[in-house]
């Protein structure tokens, strides 16, 4: 292949890495991704920042002794940190569904990998990879109180997390299952603490306080992805019949960023050649 024409293909495939990420501004060649200012911030500075659960087992949980996180995302961050530089460190940050975005706004952390799912809404305000894991979104209940099916939630409380949109799609669900009319129910503006047809709803900082909550009858039922709610199951618990919404993770960063891009063309490649894959298996993902 002729010089002008690899050029022509990496610029391409630069425009279009772009495209997807929806980063306008994006003018840069395959080959310079990783000469971005904001790549060159973090091997400057030898630290990549990234922002991950502490209580998610499988995906990322903060060890409390030694302090190390271990996790299929954080392993993820590890791999991404060693391609920006072979001296740059990870430094984690634990975040929660209702701190993770406003860390990246505030520039605090270059990225989040933290079971963010990825939503029309939320690709207008920050830029999300090619999607790393797929998953859904199910229910978690005590087995004594014979909840077996979506139906069986109505007048009942159920717990989520502050700022995911499990709440939104559990709705959604029961009116799609025609459990509820959802009358006035509106995606856009849903507020999970005002919201009374069919169930309520208790928010909560984290998932380790909804368990416990559902165990002492504080609510009745703990909506979130089923990769997540796999390690609060228990033999007193099972899950509904229903799983749905599908839920698609993606490595966050700041929107239009130059490391919106780079990380994007990592993903790819780890889906394509099967590192990915690899590091959901090793954690029995």
């Amino acid at each position: 292949m002729k010089k002008s024409m690899k050029k022509s293909f990496k610029s391409l495939m630069a425009v279009t890495l772009g495209a997807l990420l929806g980063v306008s501004s994006f003018t840069a060649t395959a080959a310079d991704l990783k000469d971005c200012p904001e790549v060159k911030a973090i091997q400057e500075r030898g630290v990549f920042k990234v922002g991950v659960k502490e209580d998610v087992v499988g995906f990322s949980v903060k060890d409390p002794l030694t302090g190390e996180y271990k996790g299929f995302e954080d392993s993820l961050a590890e791999l991404i940190a060693k391609d920006i530089g072979a001296d740059v460190e990870v430094e984690y940050t634990g975040v929660t569904a209702a701190t993770r975005g406003a860390l990246i706004d505030s520039g605090d952390l270059d990225a989040v990998l933290a079971t963010f799912t990825i939503t029309p809404e939320r690709k207008q305000t920050w830029d999300f990879t090619t999607p790393y894991y797929k998953d859904a979104v199910t229910v978690l209940v005590e087995k004594k109180n014979n909840i077996k099916h979506l139906k069986d939630l109505v007048g009942k409380t159920v717990g989520v997390s502050s700022g995911s949109t499990s709440a939104k799609v559990l709705v959604q669900a029961l009116i799609d299952n025609k459990v509820i009319e959802g009358k006035g129910f509106d995606a856009a503006t849903f507020d999970p603490a005002t919201w009374t047809e069919g169930v309520k709803f208790q928010q909560f900082d984290n998932y380790p306080a909804i368990s416990t909550a559902l165990a002492a009858d504080e609510v009745q039922a703990f909506c979130v992805d089923k990769s997540i709610l796999n390690i609060y199951k228990t033999a007193s618990r099972d899950f509904i019949e229903e799983r749905f919404a599908p839920q698609e993770y993606g490595v966050v960063t700041k929107k239009g960023s130059g490391l919106s891009a780079y990380v994007e063309s990592l993903i790819t490649k780890w889906l394509a050649d099967g590192t990915i894959e690899k590091l959901i298996k090793e954690n029995n993902l």
